[in-house]
C-alpha cells in the first residue's frame, strides 16, 4: 500500500488485483470506476497484512457484500483509517460520503445559529450532554466541534476540546473557532484534537497557510466560508475580499489537501446545499467537505454525485433529536 494523494487529502492507493464480485480489477487506475459499482459491506474496513489498517467505506444499503484480494492479505473488517497520524478515508474511490455530526459552542453551551447570526439561536443544550446524545445517536468517525464564541472573539478556548473529550471517548474531534497561529494548532493537536479547521488566520497574508501546512500537515483543513459570493472571517462577520475559486487557488498553492466550504446563508436553514458552490469546488481537483443546509441523506447522496468528500450535519441532526 501505498499514499498517493490524488488531492483527496491522501487517499491509499491499492496496488494489487481484487476480486470483487467475481470481477478482476487491477491497480489503482481501475478504482476510480470503482466508485461508482462496488457496494462494500456495512461498516467496512479494508485491512492488509497483519490487519494494518489502511481504508475506510460506509454503505447506505448495508449490504454483506465484501472485497476479496487476490495478491495480498487484505480482509474485510471496521471502518476507520488512520495514515501519517490523522484521519482521512476513501470516499474518493468508493463513493461514499462522510457523514460528520457538528457541535457548536457558545458560552458554555451547545447551540445552533441560523445563517451564522448570533442573535438567531435555535437552540441551547448543556454541551457534555448533547455531545453524548448526538454520538450515541450517530457513532461517528468523526465530530466536528465549533467554537463560536473563539470564531468571533480571535481565540479558541481549550476548555471546548477538554470538556468535550471528556465525553467523547475514543471518537476523534475535528475542531475550529478562532485558531489564529500554526502554535495554536499545534498545540492543539497535542492536546488530543485530530483536525484543526482554520479560516481567518489562513487568509491573513499571503505566506499564512503555508505557515499552517508546514506546522500541521494533513492535520490542516482550511474553511472556505462564503457570504454573499466572497470567503467571510472571523466568525463570519467580516470579509476576506476573495472569490471562493481564488481561496482554493491558494489553498492548492500552499499544499493544503482538504477544505471546509459553508455556504452561511444555508447554514442553519435547513434549506439544502448549495449544490452549485460547491460542484464549483470540487472541480478543482481538492478534497471538499460540504456544510449548509444539509438536511438528510438524499442531500448527501447530491453531495456524493458532484464529488464531496464528506458533507456536515448540524441542525438536521438537532431536529432528528428532537432539540426543536
Amino acid at each position: 500500500m501505498r499514499d498517493t494523494g490524488h488531492g483527496r487529502g491522501g487517499c491509499a492507493s491499492l496496488t494489487g488485483d481484487f476480486l470483487v464480485r467475481d470481477t478482476f480489477i487491477d491497480e489503482a487506475r481501475h478504482l476510480e470506476s470503482l466508485a461508482h459499482s462496488v457496494k462494500l459491506g456495512h461498516r467496512a474496513k479494508i485491512a492488509e497484512n497483519a490487519l494494518h489498517l489502511i481504508g475506510s467505506t460506509h454503505s447506505a444499503q448495508c449490504l454483506s457484500k465484501v472485497v476479496k484480494s487476490t495478491g495480498r492479505q487484505a480482509v474485510v473488517c471496521r471502518r476507520r483509517y488512520f495514515a501519517a497520524g490523522h484521519i482521512t478515508m476513501l470516499a474518493c474511490y468508493y463513493g461514499r460520503v462522510q457523514v460528520i455530526p457538528a457541535v457548536d459552542v457558545l458560552g458554555d453551551d451547545a447551540v445552533r445559529l441560523e445563517r451564522g447570526d448570533y442573535d438567531r439561536v435555535l437552540f441551547r443544550q448543556p454541551l457534555e450532554a448533547y455531545v453524548e446524545r448526538v454520538l450515541a445517536a450517530t457513532t461517528p468517525d468523526l465530530l466536528h466541534i465549533v467554537d463560536l464564541q473563539g470564531a468571533r472573539d480571535g481565540a479558541f478556548r481549550p476548555e471546548v476540546l477538554s470538556r468535550c473529550q471528556n465525553v467523547s471517548g475514543a471518537t476523534p474531534l475535528q475542531v475550529s473557532g478562532g485558531i489564529r497561529t500554526p502554535e495554536q494548532a499545534t498545540a492543539l493537536l497535542q492536546a488530543g484534537a485530530t483536525r484543526l479547521i482554520v479560516g481567518t488566520a489562513a487568509f491573513a497574508t499571503p505566506e499564512a497557510m503555508t505557515k499552517f501546512v508546514e506546522a500541521i500537515g494533513f492535520a490542516l483543513v482550511v474553511a472556505i466560508d462564503v457570504k454573499d459570493g466572497l470567503v467571510a472571517t472571523k466568525g463570519w462577520l467580516a470579509s476576506s475580499g476573495l472569490t471562493p475559486e481564488e481561496a482554493v487557488e491558494r489553498c492548492l498553492h500552499a499544499g493544503v489537501a482538504r477544505i471546509h466550504a459553508t455556504a452561511v446563508d444555508r447554514d442553519g436553514t435547513m434549506g439544502g446545499p448549495d449544490l452549485s458552490l460547491y460542484r464549483r469546488l470540487c472541480t478543482t481537483g481538492i478534497a471538499v467537505v460540504a456544510a449548509g443546509g444539509v438536511r438528510d441523506m438524499n442531500d448527501v447522496a447530491a453531495l456524493e454525485t458532484i464529488g464531496c468528500e464528506g458533507a456536515v450535519m448540524g441542525t438536521a441532526l438537532a431536529q432528528q433529536l428532537g432539540i426543536f
